[in-house]
This record gives structure tokens, sequence and C-alpha cells, in this order.
């Protein structure tokens, strides 16, 4: 125990002396020659002295090069690519391969430009609201608008946009969503102000949908915002809850009144052509009766006046003629007798003409 005790940690026995019966322990490891080798190592895969400084270099200019080609980078079709020099926008580019001073000079923000957003106003969607049995959520202070002509309308729509600017649309504007939704609430304010309420509940949709985009876009390009508006697009125009009843009842008079006009001015557009008709034919019959009279007197003048040129040359064969001619008129539908006064004994004086003229027919 004693001479397990004595030995050394590196199994030598102590003194360095004799071996005292026991047998000698492998010798320690030299701490400068383990040093010597590492060095050697080096030195072997470094080409030592002058040939290792010249294997730096070359690693260095590896690096570099290497530094140098990671400010490549890609933009997608649908990304705009803006580039930050130091934390500062300098400028942006279109999709393709492009190339800008590597990190930490410059640094690139790829953000969608083709993704159509959606912003809602005087409602919230399930997807807005956190609804889970679906439906949506009425927000009055948005919906409410003043008409122009002093009513209240309840309208619901959505404006849809892109990015147009990256640029401008991430360092022109702290919070695009807000701001979309303030031009746009603005915009159908002012819209809605200058119309009346009828327009806006029926055909006059669309006229105040592209005036509000007109107006929403005028304000965005004031900002410098960077975004395009696509559409709006009205999900609803009523009169407010509370009135509404009221209101379909004005309507249905309303539409009452508008059959009852349609009737009466298909029964008009009836009547007064025929009675058109039937005055432009009497006026024709009227025109014809008087160039008939007109004709006649005309032509009964004309032939008074060329009896009368007659009379002038033989009166009294003409008084003849005249009288003969009239009697034959007064006598021409009266029964006649003829009795011969010179008729001799035996004969009867008589001879009926009528009837037989009667009898003959």
């Amino acid at each position: 125990m004693s001479d397990f005790k004595n030995q050394s940690p590196w199994g030598s026995p102590p003194g360095g002396g004799g071996n005292g019966g026991f047998r000698r322990g492998p010798t320690p490891p030299d701490i400068d020659e383990i040093v010597k080798k590492i060095q050697n190592t080096i030195n072997r895969f470094t080409g030592g002295g002058k040939g290792g400084t010249r294997t730096i270099l070359f690693g260095l200019i590896i690096l570099a090069i290497l530094w140098a080609l990671s400010g490549l980078y890609r933009v997608l079709p649908d990304e705009q690519g803006v580039v930050l020099r130091f934390g500062k926008f300098v400028n942006t580019t279109q999709p393709g391969l492009n190339y800008h001073f590597p990190y930490p000079i410059e640094t690139v923000l790829t953000p969608k430009v083709t993704k159509v957003n959606r912003m809602d106003i005087g409602f919230r969607s399930e997807r807005d609201s956190g609804f889970t049995s679906g439906g949506v959520a009425d927000v009055p202070e948005e919906s409410l608008m003043l008409t122009g002509d002093e009513n209240i309308v309840n309208i619901d729509f959505s404006v849809f946009w892109v990015i147009k600017d990256a640029g401008n649309f991430l360092f022109k504007i702290q919070d695009p969503q807000a701001t979309v939704k303030a031009a746009a609430e603005t915009a159908m304010r002012e819209v809605i102000a200058r119309s009346r309420i009828q327009p806006i509940l029926t055909e006059g949709r669309s006229l105040i949908e592209t005036d509000t985009q007109e107006i929403i876009q005028q304000i965005l390009d004031e900002y410098n915002s960077g975004i395009q508006i696509t559409q709006v697009q009205t999900q609803k125009a009523d009169p407010p809850d509370q009135v509404i009843d009221a209101f379909r009842d004005v309507q249905a008079a309303r539409a009452d009144m508008e059959r009852s006009k349609n009737e009466a001015e298909a029964y008009s557009n009836d009547v007064i052509p025929r009675a058109r008709g039937e005055a432009a034919k009497i006026l024709q019959a009227a025109e014809a009766y008087k160039k008939e009279v007109v004709a006649k007197a005309e032509g009964e003048a004309s032939r008074f006046l060329s009896i009368y040129n007659e009379y002038e040359k033989a009166k009294e064969v003409t008084q003849e003629r005249m009288f003969l001619e009239t009697m034959e008129k007064v006598l021409a539908d009266i029964n006649k007798i003829i009795i011969d006064k010179n008729a001799g004994s035996g004969v009867v004086p008589y001879l009926p003409l009528q009837e037989l003229k009667t009898g003959t027919n």
C-alpha cells in the first residue's frame, strides 16, 4: 500500500531513481513538444513564412468576391424591389435579376404589389369582426351619412386597392390601412352630401361608386401614398333601421303612383291617337264636302251663265226649254195621270202612267 502511494501520477516512481521492484510506467507528455507539433502542422497547410501570407490574402479575396456576389437578388413578377442604403430609401427596382451593394451597406424589401387589398367601410365581415357564426357587424358611426336633400342613409361599401409605388407606400404613409379608410369615408360622405336619397337607393349607385373612386384616388395621390384604387363596391344602401318600415311604405306608395301614372299614360297614348285619327277623318270629309259644294256651285254658275248667253240669243226658245226641263224635274217623282179631252166616244180618256210603269217593272 505504501509503495502505491509513493508512485507519481504519471506512473513513474518518485525521485526517478531505483525501481524498488516496480516496473517503470509511461513517460509524461512534453508540453513544448505538443506546441511545436501544432505549429508544424499549421505551417504545412499554410506553406509557412511568406507563402502563408499569400494564402491568407487569397482567402480574403475569395471572401470579398462572395460578399460582393451576395448583392444579387431577384424580384418576382408580383413584387417591387425597394432598396435601402443604411436604412434610407434609395429607389425601387422592377421584377427580374437586380443588384445592390451587399449588406450592411444596402438592403432590399420586396413587397407584393399585385395583391388586391380590401377595406370595408360601415360594416365588418366575419374575417374582420371575429364572428364564428357568420354574418356582418354594422358600424353606424361609419355608415350613417347625410344626403343632399337632408335625409339619412345607411350605406356600406368596400374599397379594393393595390400597391402602385412600393417606395412611397412603405415610407410616405405610416398606416396604409387607416389612410385608405379615412380617404374612402371622406370621399363617400362628400358624394352622398351632394346626392338625393332616391338615386342613392335605386339606379344611382354606379355613378356614386365612380365618383367616390375618383375622389379617393385624388386624396391618396396628394399624400404620395403609392396606392392605386381599383374598385369601389356598394354593399348596401338603406334608410336607417329606425325608419326603414315607414320608408318602405313611402316607396310602395311611390310605386303605386308610378304605376297609375304609367296606366294613365298608356290610356292617353291609346285614346289621343284615335281621337286625332277621327278628327283628321272629319277634317278630310269636310274638306271633300267643301270641294264638292264649291265645284257644284261653280258648275251651276257656269251653267247659268251658258243658259243666260243662250237666253240672250233666243229668249222664247230658251224660256220654253227651261220650262220643260223644270217640269221634268218637278214631275219626275209624282204620280201622273194623262186625260185626253179630245178623246172620242167609246174611248176612256184616262192613261194611268204610274200603274203602267209599275206593271212593266
